[in-house]
């Protein structure tokens, strides 16, 4: 979503790997020579900063993880999925399905932040780069589950009625930070991360669960 090129770095990390195999710190060294080669490759330009680098406390929980091979125990877990729910903002006028018409652009744009882009710069979702949406879709990422018949699946049958808000607050809080439902979830924060302003999560949320929305059709 970023548009950041991770390949120079998993290229520099994977040598760095080799080189310090030899050293008796070796993932320490890594770790120190990494971070130092990315401080020193990278520049902010445009609306692109180098601070989109810098992991917060849950990223460099599950880096560590990943790094490792030791997954998260129970409570740290808890703790980081507790932490990123308290920053998930519900909407401001109490709204929390949109238009999903205005939800399938955000979802099938994949535009946006990088350093060519004007400040303010309407971001899209880039959703069906990791997941399908629609059975006519033909070109998809697997990197999600599929989406499609989201809201069909779970017996949305109208969004505003009460048999359906624990669904719809969850499907606005996982799209705002999914993390604070999955510790260690690989989808964007798109709220928290003010990747997508609140409206286009609204949008969102829509496509999600409208039952009129082709996601449900």
């Amino acid at each position: 979503m970023l548009r950041t090129n991770w390949l120079p770095i998993v290229g520099v990390a994977s040598s760095l790997i080799v080189l310090g195999c030899a050293s008796v710190d070796s993932t320490a060294n890594v770790d120190a020579m990494t971070k130092k080669m990315v401080a020193e490759s990278f520049r902010d330009q445009g609306i692109a900063k180098v601070d989109r680098l810098q992991q917060d406390a849950s990223n460099e929980a599950c880096s560590a993880a990943d790094a490792t091979g030791v997954p998260l125990d129970a409570k740290q877990t808890a703790t980081i999925e507790a932490a990123n729910l308290k920053t998930v903002q519900w909407p401001s006028n109490g709204v929390l399905v949109g238009d999903w018409k205005e939800g399938e652009k955000v979802a099938q744009n994949g535009r946006g932040m990088t350093w060519t882009d004007k400040a303010g710069s309407a971001n899209g979702g880039n959703c069906y780069n990791c997941h399908q949406s629609s059975k006519e879709e033909i070109s998809f990422g697997t990197l999600g589950p599929s989406l499609y018949n989201y809201g069909k699946i779970r017996g949305v049958k109208d969004p505003a009625s009460a048999d359906s808000k624990a669904i719809v607050e969850y499907t606005w809080g996982k799209i705002w930070n999914a993390k604070a439902y999955n510790a260690c979830s690989g989808m964007p924060r798109f709220g928290h991360a003010g990747i997508l302003t609140e409206a286009q999560v609204r949008d969102v949320v829509a496509l999600l669960v409208d039952p009129r929305s082709p996601v449900n059709k």
